[in-house]
């Protein structure tokens, strides 16, 4: 099997996305994927990642690849979570304190940064609508970040994702009440859990 099979095959079993360090981590010259572009065979999705032309381009996946210090968080994870309906038309992400932000600003991300000993609290992988993997803060996490005053979201969003976090099976309480404490947020908390549980 050549190259171009060999790729072809790689990216298929990658939900129809290859990267370039995939493909050199194969042993492949950066050039096969040119040639392949060239071909019309797999196309530019963004700088390293490219996609067979059948598949639905993942920006998710693709910001998180690009800025691989950024977790997802906020209004995002909600959304990743299935917490909320809305569609972020600006994706949230968190970065560790001394990150440089120019570049995600760029490409129009919403940037928080905290502290090493927080920014590291509750990364878990969750699948985007396109089927790939990728960090974001977890439920908990993400419930105690958007009490925060500064966090800016809208109070109908935080309401609505309370309710479904209040029905679904799968709560943790005691997590959740522990994160509040450690992100200073447990009055607030205190105040949504009343009403719910």
């Amino acid at each position: 099997m050549g190259a171009t099979e060999e790729i072809i095959k790689m990216a298929k079993g990658n939900n129809g996305i290859v990267t370039t360090a995939m493909v050199v981590a194969a042993g492949f010259s950066r050039g096969n994927i040119k040639y392949l572009v060239d071909k019309g065979i797999i196309e530019k999705s963004s700088r390293g990642i490219y996609i067979l032309p059948e598949v639905w381009d993942d920006e998710i996946f693709n910001l998180q690849n690009r800025f691989k210090r950024g977790v997802y968080s906020h209004e995002t994870a909600l959304f990743l979570w299935d917490l909320t309906d809305r569609t972020p038309n600006k994706y949230h992400m968190t970065f560790p304190m001394n990150y440089n932000l120019t570049n995600p600003k760029k490409e129009n991300i919403r940037c928080v940064q905290c502290k090493k000993e927080i920014y590291d609290l509750g990364i878990e992988e969750v699948t985007t609508p396109g089927g790939n993997a990728v960090r974001a803060y977890s439920v908990e996490r993400t419930l105690c970040d958007i009490l925060k005053p500064h966090s800016h979201v809208d109070i109908q969003v935080v309401t609505e994702a309370f309710k479904r976090y209040a029905a679904n099976s799968d709560k943790n309480i005691p997590v959740l009440s522990e994160l509040a404490k450690l992100l200073k947020v447990e009055i607030k908390l205190r105040s949504y859990l009343e009403v719910l549980l």
